[in-house]
């Protein structure tokens, strides 16, 4: 059973460990990566949060120092010699993204240093998802960190399927690090097929989770609903009709909100509730 109490009347440290990378599209750079607006949005929400990563040399590297610190959200970017991460980002009609990445960025060459290890120490909390454990240096190195957290620690793998850039190992390594799982409607057929879960419904596949050590699981279905399974509770609630700009980054926001309002002591149904409304 998951419990949260531990963390009630306390400054909750997390991090959203990944890639920090810049969303190219039409109106120029954006400065993105799931992990990097997990962190955000949980300092938006009252966490003593920071993100992780590893930017090059280049201007886009000294574009992500700055506009970072210009948010007030600490970051540890560890200096490469690869470039800076990007993704190249269409968004259709319905304001639905499809991506594009760079390969052997600065994010996939993420290094375990001293002071990530320092840091990791301290955690109460880590979001981190499958695109920048493509490559074998920042996945050791996500491993590592997961393996030190204390035990009480959070972990929350927001899995976040890119193209090809996942792997049935990578998976099932980050599942046994794991205690909440986020992924959404397009994912989970697929997720469902890689680890052999009979039948493909949310429900299914929570059952799997369970198995796996897991007891709590975010499942997103776009502009329909969402559910989220805590031990033994189901919250579903409908997403808000609004009208769509753009989705990139929502469901990093919505997790994030989940997470920070159940680790500060609140219920379910509360969690939840304010999750869509953010």
């Amino acid at each position: 059973m998951l419990n949260f109490d531990k963390f009630k009347q306390k400054s909750i440290k997390c991090a959203g460990l990944g890639e920090v990378l810049f969303d190219e599209n039409e109106t120029g750079p954006k400065i993105g990566g799931a992990p990097a607006n997990f962190a955000y949005h949980c300092k938006q929400n009252g966490l003593d949060a920071i993100t992780i990563s590893s930017v090059g040399k280049d201007e886009l590297g000294f574009k992500a120092r700055n506009l970072l610190a210009n948010r007030f959200l600490p970051a540890l970017l560890i200096e490469s010699n690869k470039a800076t991460g990007c993704v190249h980002i269409k968004v259709d009609c319905n304001g639905v993204p499809s991506y594009n990445f760079d390969e052997n960025t600065a994010f996939d060459n993420i290094h375990f240093t001293d002071d990530l290890n320092e840091i990791a120490h301290k955690l109460d909390m880590v979001c981190f998802g499958s695109l920048a454990q493509r490559n074998n240096v920042s996945h050791q190195t996500i491993m590592k960190v997961l393996d030190t957290l204390s035990q009480d620690a959070i972990k929350v793998f927001d899995v976040n399927l890119r193209a090809n850039f996942y792997s049935k190992e990578v998976i099932l390594s980050s599942l046994q690090r794991t205690n909440i799982f986020k992924c959404n409607e397009d994912e989970l057929p697929i997720l469902c097929n890689l680890l052999g879960v009979k039948g493909n419904t949310c429900k299914d596949f929570y059952a799997y989770l369970k198995t796996q050590g897991i007891d709590c699981f975010i499942f997103t279905q776009g502009s329909v609903q969402s559910t989220v399974f805590l031990n033994d509770e189901i919250s579903s609630l409908p997403t808000p009709k609004v009208k769509v700009v753009d989705t990139v980054g929502a469901g990093d926001a919505f997790t994030a909100t989940i997470v920070s309002k159940l680790m500060q002591g609140e219920s379910l149904t509360s969690a939840h509730q304010k999750a869509v409304k953010y």
